[in-house]
């Protein structure tokens, strides 16, 4: 399973005002793996970013004077992600800058559906923690994502950190167990496996009570299309 996920800068809020990327920034997953084949592309948008979008971003129009357009990295952009699933967060917002772009290049690349699908972390961040900020930082604090070192919005930086915030939003890290007891994370280091004694005393089981058992049902049915275990 190849997975990319992605994250654009831009001059403003909106492409419908001319607003354009200004950065892509892609990571890869193959098999909930860090692959290291990454994609990062600034972008020269013919514009002034916006005062609130610069202070976001910090990209200067001086910085981006001899960077390629859209058009003349459009073919290695969209080869790269052909085939993939990409994972973003508020992909409405970035599918919808990327359409834009394609769409001034020319009618027949398409949209961005037209090569991959599309996950969207934000709405499973709403249906995991209803009623919560679910920003990139917040969920970096609630997962224990380290992004001490994020002074500005980068899209290649940020695709990092939601990279490894999916990751634990979807189960944490895969492991690969071998055969000689040791295992191997996701980082490629190897550790020594440790088994619980099979002489250890029994552990005591406390089961929920039906007050409990009543307040968990509720939880699930809040969580909607993300509590699919729940018997029907």
């Amino acid at each position: 399973m190849r997975q990319i996920v992605l994250d654009t800068e831009t001059t403003g809020l909106e492409p419908k005002q001319g607003h354009r990327i200004i950065e892509i920034g892609c990571v890869e997953l193959i098999d909930r793996k860090l692959t290291g084949n990454n994609y990062h592309q600034y972008l020269q948008p013919d514009r002034e970013s916006d005062e609130g979008a610069l202070a976001v971003h910090g990209i200067t129009t001086d910085f981006l004077q001899d960077k390629p357009r859209f058009a003349d990295a459009i073919d290695g952009f969209l080869e790269y992600i052909r085939g993939a699933e990409l994972i973003i967060h508020n992909a409405p917002f970035d599918i919808g800058f990327l359409d834009h772009e394609l769409s001034m290049v020319g009618k027949q690349y398409g949209n961005i559906g037209t090569y991959c699908g599309v996950i969207d972390t934000l709405v499973m961040a709403r249906k995991m923690r209803p009623g919560q900020k679910n920003n990139l930082d917040a969920l970096c604090k609630h997962f224990d994502v380290k992004n001490t070192h994020r002074e500005l919005h980068g899209a290649l930086l940020d695709s990092e950190i939601l990279a490894e915030v999916y990751l634990m939003m979807t189960g944490g890290q895969v492991t690969l167990m071998l055969d000689s007891g040791q295992e191997e994370t996701q980082s490629g280091a190897v550790v020594e496996q440790r088994r619980l004694s099979t002489d250890r005393e029994r552990l005591t089981v406390i089961k929920a009570d039906e007050t409990e058992l009543s307040a968990h049902q509720d939880i699930i049915k809040n969580m909607g299309d993300v509590g699919l275990w729940q018997p029907s």
